[in-house]
């Protein structure tokens, strides 16, 4: 009988990390920016949490199967938060260049003002950063590649001619309209690599997709799946072979649900 897998968390001390973790995790002693979730084997999906309270490095990804597109679903924000996505107008390359040596960057980039419940999509080589007072649930490709345009003097190794290669140069629309499917269901984004749903989870029989993995990612709340105890502040694979199982909310509660691309 195959049952949905609750995924280990590892916790990544990060420059820019926090120590206030709740209420998904408890308060910890070293700056945590990241935790991961992971399986047994590799996943065709990499789950996170971010924690920030410094800001993270201005940077961007390539594309491709070893590319990095990733969203982005805010879960707190403290007042004056902020993320940056694209450019406040389109740029050239030897300005990008220019501008990332100087520091002359951070002003140049579009910065959104954030709170909890919205969600911003950032293709791969879209140039963005996030500040401090954040915490948000990051879903990736299973890549890590990153290239840093300026990091705040911090001494850490930066890729100002591979990012300025890549970057998209252009404006960028902001945060996600939610597109209501049904009654507690609201699509957030669809892309070649994952297809996200912010969904009100109730009482109510699950299955496995019939090709994909699915992921549930949970915000709020506390129940059992399955007959196993689930709460805030995990992640819970579903493989396709997994047999039919019971959700029961034991108090109101908020996931996203993921689906990973069909296996090739």
């Amino acid at each position: 009988m195959t049952l949905p897998i609750r995924l280990k968390t590892t916790f990544h001390e990060k420059i820019w990390g926090a120590t206030e973790l709740e209420p998904w995790f408890p308060r910890s002693q070293k700056k945590i920016g990241e935790v991961w979730f992971t399986g047994e084997s590799r996943l065709p999906v990499l789950v996170k949490f971010l924690f920030t309270a410094d800001k993270l490095s201005v940077q961007v990804h390539p594309d491709g199967p070893q590319g990095k597109t990733e969203m982005w679903h805010i879960l707190r924000a403290e007042p004056g938060a902020k993320v940056a996505l694209g450019f406040r107008e389109p740029i050239s390359r030897e300005r990008l260049r220019e501008a990332a040596r100087s520091g002359e960057i951070e002003s140049l980039l579009q910065w959104f003002p954030v709170k909890a419940g919205e969600t911003y999509f950032t293709p791969a080589h879209t140039v963005h950063a996030i500040s401090g007072g954040i915490a948000l649930c990051e879903i990736q490709q299973n890549s890590d590649i990153t290239y840093r345009l300026y990091d705040y003097g911090r001494a850490r190794e930066l890729h100002v001619d591979q990012a300025a290669a890549i970057a998209d140069l252009r404006t960028h629309p902001g945060p996600v309209r939610p597109e209501m499917i049904s009654a507690g269901r609201e699509l957030l984004v669809g892309c070649d690599y994952f297809e996200t749903e912010a969904v009100t989870l109730e009482q109510s029989e699950y299955t496995g997709h019939p090709e994909r993995d699915q992921f549930l990612i949970i915000l709020e709340g506390r129940g059992r799946i399955a007959d196993l105890p689930y709460q805030a502040g995990e992640v819970w694979l579903i493989p396709p072979e997994a047999d039919r199982f019971r959700l029961v909310p034991e108090a109101a509660s908020r996931a996203l649900r993921v689906l990973a691309p069909v296996s090739s």
